[in-house]
């Protein structure tokens, strides 16, 4: 009887562990939006789930679905089919996007998932810092992916011929930009001017390193000290140190004004470089924006999210990771040039051989970006351009376009 019994116990505990063997390797599969700028990235994000599928050891198969990003409309496409109880278990995002996804529940929390993750120390802390920002909370919704980080390019051979050499700081920068303007023909006019200056729409990124390093924010750019980095930026244009159309001068002028050797330095990130490694070879050059009181630059982005509709949530988690630090964050930053959030995938010898990422990689841990608010589009768009050209005209001063930014940005 005893016997009996106790083969009767050890069959119940053999079922019970085969039942949560099962459980455990039970075959799942996640359904993974993404969007990709050609056909090569669009490849290469197959090769990725491809490999996922065969590595990852837990019966997860993930589906890649290439949705197009058609000038932004990817992500009210990506809300509306959640919104309608469709679409994805994980999808590519851009923070732009947190505060709608957010306000209406449509994000996982990734704290409690954060806090157990063998490699969650393997990003900068400053990336998570920047993902809580861009969902006006105090969690991570948003799991970081690769970036794009502004930086300044210049010329080696612009450099000796001023006599000077790259600046480490931002009194350096300033003084650069006033001795790499000169007339290098001897005819009196001016032939190389220092700083290749974004005043038109996209230039309040470049525009913010200068506030910054004065050691002023964008919560509230009143400040003296903000102001002041106002000041610095129209004194470039006021003293000539930047073209005279810098005013309009936009992503197109910068890079054909450098590339013509108009402008000695200008910034810009890494997406530009072979195009300018095609001009100049070895001559071009880059260096991060150099420090004053404060340090920031732009950050380009791009990362992913699991939707709380999501019924594996805890599979969609090793995917995301999967990205953010595994062997699919290598095989994508290799495939587009993006600057890698994995530690270990920067020190990678393809990065480091590469005096553009190298210098993304030095500038990202101050990298960030501006906030997020209903009054945001309207601000870059419209705002920002029409008061940096007065400023630049001198039809208003640095404290009064200050005032305006603060007041359209901010409301206040």
């Amino acid at each position: 009887m005893k016997r009996k019994l106790a083969f009767s116990i050890m069959a119940v505990v053999f079922l019970a562990v085969s039942i949560a063997g099962y459980a455990q390797t039970k075959p799942v599969t996640i359904v993974h939006w993404y969007w990709a700028d050609n056909p090569k990235y669009s490849a290469e994000m197959q090769k990725i789930a491809a490999d996922f599928n065969a590595t990852n050891g837990k019966g997860i198969t993930v589906v890649a679905q290439e949705y197009p990003w058609d000038g932004g409309a990817y992500s009210e496409t990506l809300f509306r089919a959640v919104m309608g109880g469709g679409g994805p278990d994980t999808s590519s995002f851009k923070l732009t996007s947190t505060p709608l996804f957010t306000a209406n529940g449509l994000l996982v929390n990734l704290d409690p998932y954060l806090a157990k993750w063998k490699d969650k120390d393997k990003i900068d802390p400053s990336l998570y810092e920047t993902m809580r920002k861009a969902s006006g909370t105090k969690s991570v919704y948003v799991m970081p992916w690769n970036t794009q980080i502004l930086y300044v390019y210049y010329r080696h051979s612009l450099f000796t011929k001023a006599g000077i050499g790259v600046p480490k700081t931002y009194a350096e920068f300033l003084e650069a930009c006033k001795k790499l303007t000169m007339d290098t023909n001897g005819d009196g006019k001016i032939d190389v001017y220092g700083f290749g200056m974004r005043g038109a729409k996209g230039g309040q990124e470049p525009w913010g390193s200068f506030i910054w390093a004065r050691g002023g924010n964008f919560d509230d750019m009143t400040t003296p000290q903000a102001i002041q980095g106002m000041q610095d930026f129209i004194d470039l244009y006021k003293n000539g140190y930047a073209p005279p159309t810098a005013p309009m001068d936009g992503f197109n002028e910068i890079i054909a004004n450098f590339k013509s050797g108009k402008t000695a330095m200008t910034i810009h990130h890494i997406g530009s470089s072979i195009g300018m490694v095609e001009t100049f070879g070895d001559d071009v050059d880059a260096f991060a924006f150099p420090p004053g009181v404060g340090c920031w630059t732009s950050m380009g982005d791009t990362e992913n999210v699991i939707l709380n509709s999501s019924k594996n949530k805890d599979a969609a988690f090793e995917w995301v990771s999967y990205l953010a630090t595994g062997k699919g964050q290598e095989m994508w930053c290799t495939a587009t040039g993006n600057v890698p959030v994995s530690k270990d995938v920067q020190q990678l010898p393809f990065f480091q051989n590469n005096r553009f990422m190298k210098v993304s990689i030095e500038g990202a841990p101050y990298a960030g970006i501006l906030p997020i608010l209903d009054t945001t589009t309207e601000w870059i768009n419209t705002i920002w351009p029409n008061t940096v050209a007065a400023a630049l005209s001198g039809k208003i001063s640095a404290a009064e376009a200050m005032k305006t930014l603060q007041k359209g940005l901010w409301g206040k």
